[in-house]
């Protein structure tokens, strides 16, 4: 998107359409979408499958219209699909609705004059947590598909170190134990184990208030410490278990259809 020039050359270099982000939830997938956006100074579009619903007969293809055409005088521009499963899911259920076959074949229409366009900057991004309930023309639309997986140790202390950045903590704080107590989490997860520790403290100063032993003097919150979060972790665990059915499908997945898969080792020997 930055660069068009470089892609305006033959039919091989031409950019791409469309990219799928797919994983468990909490990993950060619609933040990675903001993010890529403003890397490549795009404009941002999120949609999800009620914006181009209706209850009116034909109107979700006229909403189908007016997105791509707003997007192409917006352009460049990235349309984000959150839970787009919801939207391009598997075709041919019975209890699919005519008007979200309808939806979906003028989606798809439009999609595909982008993919004839290469002067048009125009990328749709897709997220979602089961990517297997995707229709294959869709899956096919989509050549980039990036797993985004539950963070590892070093990561998860990334992102506590972010999350904990102006919080009042007590000195050398380990965040490298933290870090490997919290296997299983995902960014939102750490979030909201932050955010339980972090009522500790008040916890503590009422209840101390509650006994009769306010004063006059402003209160002042303790730092806080590892055993915060330690008892917080009772209260907050992770949302996915890491050996649970649908991991294991997501990682299924990716080994047949994601750029991480075993697809890329040869059978052919070359």
């Amino acid at each position: 998107m930055r660069r068009p020039e470089l892609f305006s050359h033959g039919n091989l270099l031409r950019p791409c359409k469309g990219i799928l982000l797919f994983g468990p939830p909490g990993t950060g997938k619609t933040l990675l979408a903001k993010a890529l956006a403003t890397e490549a100074g795009a404009n941002f579009i999120s949609i999800t499958g009620s914006t181009l619903t209706s209850k009116w007969f034909g109107d979700a293809e006229k909403l189908t219209k007016a997105l791509f055409a707003f997007a192409s005088r917006l352009s460049p521009v990235i349309i984000f699909v959150d839970e787009v499963d919801s939207l391009l899911g598997a075709r041919g259920g019975a209890f699919e609705h005519e008007a979200t076959r309808r939806m979906r074949n003028e989606f798809m229409a439009a999609w595909d004059g982008l993919r004839s366009k290469d002067s048009q900057r125009i990328l749709i991004l897709g997220a979602t947590n089961r990517p297997f309930d995707l229709d294959d023309a869709v899956i096919r639309r989509l050549p980039r598909r990036i797993y985004v997986d539950l963070p590892d140790a070093e990561n998860r202390m990334k992102i506590l170190r972010i999350i904990l950045a102006h919080e009042n903590l007590e000195p050398d704080f380990k965040f490298d134990k933290l870090a490997n107590a919290t296997e299983g989490y995902s960014g939102s997860d750490l979030k909201n184990l932050c955010v339980a520790a972090a009522y500790r403290p008040v916890q503590e100063l009422l209840e101390e208030e509650m006994k009769g032993r306010k004063n006059d003097v402003a209160p002042v919150l303790r730092s806080l410490n590892l055993d915060d979060f330690v008892q917080s972790k009772a209260k907050v665990g992770p949302s996915v278990a890491f050996d649970a059915a649908s991991m294991n499908e997501l990682r299924k997945w990716n080994e047949q259809y994601g750029e991480g898969g075993s697809r890329r080792k040869s059978p052919f020997g070359f």
